[in-house]
Parts: structure tokens; C-alpha cells; sequence
């Protein structure tokens, strides 16, 4: 044991930067919900998911079952999002994500080929019953009608779009998006597009997460929200997260999320990212919940940033999100990080009184 104590002390490094105090009304620009078509959502999984034993987890990071949801429906998971945020102490909002699926030859949705579906209705509908939440609409811009979804998720009080191309199936540098991207641009809308691997789903396109694949919205004048900071795998022989620093030299409507940095298979990149000079001032608080709430992600895993006495603080945290901000402060994240959300998207979150309609 003092072995062991004294090879820890000689490698300790403590956090990346200095801790300082969090402000006040932070958004988590990165949370999640699924459903599996409980009380009318619309929502679904895919059998390869629900077979998977990622499916169960899910659930039980949500805080609940696949019984309870039959029972109350799929809405009982945005009400536990809600009180979970209201409960944290830190996180003011969320915007909750929904997700588009693929698309056919057709431009029509591809229930097959689809892993997770969330509708843009069910989600507009579902956030004006919480103050604390707020809509993240998804489109797939291959979609026969994507223009008048994206002014119908604009109307309906979406703040942004939400991309996850590795699962949806298609190329962000498409030459056919460009009509998308000159409409998310006079709407200001920004989008929030995953960069790097994906594992959180049964399979993925990998390539299509590449970071260099988003110069054309960045170029088109979309703000652009690089989920992850590309932290995951290499594109063209270079390190993801090294091409979303590069497009940040080039274009200052490029910001990216800190997301998932902390899980276990992304353990280093977010001191990366703290650290290149490229990337600062760029970055935005996002959870990737309820990945957070796994044990993908726990203080234990930073015994060279972290005492022992803090490693143990933190994990007695119940709220998740109380905790993943507990950890990020711990670890450095400086106060702007956490703060940035109001800079980003340029609107004055008013919700609609009513969702109303469908696109």
C-alpha cells in the first residue's frame, strides 16, 4: 500500500486548470431521450437495439424500466429529465434532443435502417409542460419535405438541430444540403452535429462523423456545435478532435461541446481540449445524458488529477448532473465553458404556449 501511495503521489498531476466556481443558469446543450412508442410518442427502438444490453441500460440510466413505460408511457422519461435538472442545484435547462432516423431513395423515413427514432413533434410537445427544458429539434436533410420541417421546428420554438450522421446515414458535405444549410442559416439556427466514433449504437458509419465533413455549413455561415470535439478516432490519418481545432482556426462559427470527454473511452480528451489554444474559448457544457449516468463515466477514473478525498466527495453526488458538474469544476473546466450557451444560440428560449400542428 505505501508503495502503491507513493508511485500515485509521484505521478500526480492534479486538475488541468485551476477549479473555479461555476456561474449560475447553466444549460446542458447535449441530453438525450428515447422511447419505444408508450402513449402515442411516435418514438421507437430497433429490435438490433432493444436485443442489445446497451437497451437495458438505457433504461436504467433513465431511471426507469421498459414495464413503467408501458404503463405511464414514454413522456415519464422527459418528466424524470425534468426533475432530475430541477433537482441538481446547478443545471438551470436542457435542451432535449430528438433524433431523426434514415431516409430512402424516396426521401421518406426508413424505419429498417433506423436504430433510434425521436420525433421533433413528440419533443416540442413534451418541453412546453417543463420551464427547464427546451426543444432540440433533428431533421435529416435528406428528407423529401426537410425545409418545411425546419421552419416548423423553428415556429415551434426549436433552439437547435441535432445530428448524429454516423447512424442516420448520410454526408454532411452532401452538395445537396446545401439548401438546408442556407435556411438554418437566415434562421439562425445552429447545429449540433456529432463528430468522431459512435458506440452508443448497435452499428455505425464512422467516416461520416469526420470533422472536415462540416465546412460546408461552416462555410454557408451555420454555427456549427461539434458534439464531442471529435474526441474518437482518426479521419484522413488525423486525429479527429486535431481537425475540429484546425476548422476553429478557420472559421469563428465553429464552437464543440464537452460531452462524454469524461467516459471512460474518451479518458485524456478533455485536458486536450482544455489545453489546445485552438479550442479556446470555443467550448460549450453538454452532458450526453444519461450516459453520465453510467458507469462510463465516474471520478474514480481521474486518480492523477483527483484525491482520493475528492474522488470519493464527488461519487457520493446522487444527482447526475450535480455530479457531472461537480467532476468538470474539479477538474478545471474554466467558468466560460459552462456559460457559453447564451452566446451560441440566438434566441430568447420563449417557448410557444402550445406545440401544435406537425411538419
Amino acid at each position: 500500500m505505501l508503495v502503491l501511495s507513493g508511485c500515485r503521489s509521484l505521478w500526480f498531476s492534479g486538475p488541468y486548470r485551476t477549479p473555479a466556481v461555476v456561474p449560475p443558469r447553466i444549460v446542458d446543450f447535449h441530453c438525450h431521450t428515447a422511447g419505444i412508442g408508450a402513449g402515442g410518442s411516435g418514438c421507437f427502438v430497433s429490435p438490433a437495439m432493444q436485443g442489445s444490453m446497451k437497451f437495458g441500460l438505457y433504461l436504467k440510466s433513465f431511471g426507469t424500466s421498459l414495464e413503467e413505460l408501458q404503463r405511464e408511457g414514454d413522456s415519464r422519461i422527459i418528466d424524470l429529465i425534468s426533475e432530475r435538472v430541477a433537482a441538481s442545484g446547478t443545471v438551470d435547462s436542457a435542451v432535449v434532443l430528438a433524433l431523426d432516423g434514415v431516409v430512402d431513395d424516396e426521401g421518406r423515413l426508413d424505419r429498417d435502417r433506423t436504430q433510434v427514432f425521436v420525433p421533433d413533434e413528440y419533443i416540442a410537445a413534451q418541453v412546453v409542460r417543463h420551464t427547464n427544458l427546451w426543444f432540440g429539434a433533428s431533421i435529416n436533410p435528406l428528407r423529401r419535405d426537410a425545409l418545411e420541417r425546419l421552419d416548423w421546428a423553428a415556429s415551434h420554438g426549436a433552439v437547435l438541430v441535432k445530428w448524429i450522421p454516423p447512424i442516420m446515414d448520410f454526408d454532411p458535405s452532401d452538395a445537396r444540403l446545401e439548401p438546408f444549410y442556407r435556411r438554418m442559416a437566415a434562421l439562425r439556427m445552429p447545429l449540433l452535429s456529432h463528430t468522431g466514433k459512435e458506440r452508443a449504437f448497435a452499428g455505425s458509419r464512422d467516416e461520416l462523423g469526420d470533422p472536415g465533413k462540416l465546412r460546408l455549413a461552416l462555410e454557408l455561415g451555420v454555427t456549427v456545435i461539434a458534439g464531442h470535439v471529435g474526441a474518437g478516432g482518426e479521419s484522413e490519418g488525423e486525429a479527429n478532435i486535431d481537425r475540429v481545432a484546425r476548422l476553429m482556426g478557420e472559421f469563428p462559427n465553429l464552437y464543440a461541446d464537452i460531452s462524454a470527454l469524461t467516459q471512460a473511452n474518451r479518458l485524456g480528451k478533455l485536458r486536450g481540449a482544455l489545453a489546445n489554444p485552438a479550442i479556446e474559448g470555443r467550448l460549450v457544457y453538454g452532458t450526453d445524458y444519461p450516459l453520465i449516468n453510467t458507469a462510463l463515466v465516474s471520478p474514480w477514473y481521474f486518480p492523477l488529477n483527483l484525491t482520493r478525498a475528492e474522488m470519493a466527495r464527488l461519487s457520493s453526488i446522487e444527482n447526475p448532473w450535480a455530479r457531472d458538474v461537480a467532476l468538470k469544476q474539479a477538474l478545471g473546466v474554466p467558468p466560460d465553458v459552462f456559460a457559453r450557451a447564451g452566446s451560441i444560440v440566438k434566441a430568447d428560449y420563449r417557448k410557444p404556449s402550445s406545440p401544435g400542428g406537425s411538419p
